[in-house]
């Protein structure tokens, strides 16, 4: 079949040869491609075409000689148990989800305790019991508009409110400089620029004055380095829904680290609460109280929080709402005395702009913030820094 295929590309024009058609051969036996047509077009295409120019007629040839075709004899897979596992989810239909009702924070947190002392064993599917699948509100893998997982993967519907599991984080890359260069000119427009500290650099139009003035006896003048005196503070969500967005938070990380002398940051998980932390393999053991950190860091610090926003409103509005432990006072009231500490403070969210309307939580921060919340993007980047010089 795929000799056919091969010949197939020949008679319609693609420029491939005998060395690029085994290259494909290694690559399947490799298995590089999974068990779909989606994946042998992209294997086939990376070994048989060398110039992108061809890529449309590559396409053309693809589709009419796979036309009707939706998996490729010969390449069975062994599918992984966790497949086969989360094959046996419940698929509701858009119906079935509105029908799901929202229990609301007291409710939820009441069935779920009256859950934990009534059941005895395992379960899975179903609307009721803690398990896997399904659409009860408690436990994972399934659908529920409003629920608490326990342990195992998330089903990748977002709509959890509490999280009842040990996650770990991994610490942002602060050397990363491929795609850093355009955030590092936005982040320039953040700057107060100042002569202090030794006398290490070569005054040039000082000593050419000096020396003049000294009759052509070379007067060496030296001064200060100037640096950027601003001062700043970030704080950047990690976990759960930040894992899409790692990249352009790494990016954004090295660049302030290279262009503010003076910067700290800090991590947390969804939204501001009593505590923050730098390290995440540690963030259990080694916390930084928010109290100390406000009072750590005077006015003069511009403070940038970094996060998709992207939680349950309880997580903000309800105290005990954060999904990793019962938190005393509501992450809005944190978020109000961040602001009360440092007044010009913004959030930039990776995000799409477009999407920020449809988000309840991203609502309400824009509220606490005053509108100031700028999208993680060059342009927003820019916004966010004229923010801040005012």
């Amino acid at each position: 079949m795929l000799i056919d295929f091969f010949l197939h590309l020949k008679a319609k024009k693609v420029p491939v040869s005998t060395r690029e058609y085994l290259t494909l051969l290694e690559g399947l036996q490799a298995r590089l491609a999974g068990h779909s047509l989606d994946d042998f077009y992209f294997l086939s295409r990376t070994c048989l075409v060398k110039d992108e120019t061809n890529y449309d007629k590559f396409d053309q040839a693809f589709a009419e000689y796979f036309k009707g075709v939706e998996s490729i004899p010969g390449l069975e897979a062994d599918i992984p148990e966790e497949w086969l596992k989360a094959m046996m989810k419940k698929h509701l239909s858009a119906k079935e989800k509105a029908k799901l009702e929202k229990l609301g924070w007291d409710k939820l947190m009441e069935e779920f305790r009256k859950r934990l002392e009534e059941q005895k064993g395992r379960h899975q599917g179903g609307n009721k019991w803690i398990g896997t699948g399904g659409s009860s509100p408690f436990g994972n893998g399934g659908f529920h508009p409003e629920g608490i997982r326990i342990g195992g993967e998330s089903g990748g519907n977002r709509t959890g409110i509490k999280v009842w599991e040990n996650r770990e984080y991994r610490n942002l890359d602060d050397k990363i400089e491929l795609g850093t260069r355009n955030i590092k000119v936005a982040l320039r427009r953040l700057r107060r620029f100042a002569r202090e500290g030794a006398q290490d650099e070569l005054d040039l139009d000082g000593t050419i004055t000096g020396t003049a003035r000294n009759a052509g006896w070379l007067d060496i003048k030296m001064r200060p380095e100037r640096h950027n005196k601003i001062k700043v503070l970030l704080f950047f969500d990690i976990g759960g829904s930040m894992d899409d967005h790692i990249k352009v938070c790494e990016e954004l990380f090295s660049a302030a680290k290279s262009e503010f002398k003076h910067m700290e940051y800090f991590y947390f998980h969804n939204c501001i609460y009593d505590y923050v932390w730098k390290d995440n393999r540690r963030r259990h053991g080694e916390r930084f109280p928010l109290w100390d950190v406000l009072h750590k860091y005077g006015e003069d610090y511009k403070v940038v929080i970094v996060g998709d926003a992207t939680m349950s409103p309880y997580e903000i509005m309800q105290a005990g709402g954060s999904v990793e432990y019962s938190n005393e006072e509501a992450g809005a009231t944190w978020l109000q005395r961040v602001l009360d500490t440092w007044p010009r403070a913004i959030w930039l969210n990776p995000e799409p702009e477009r999407l920020w309307e449809y988000r309840h939580s991203i609502q309400i921060i824009r509220t606490i913030f005053s509108e100031r919340m700028f999208p993680l993007t060059i342009e927003g980047l820019a916004r966010g820094m004229r923010e801040l010089n005012k």
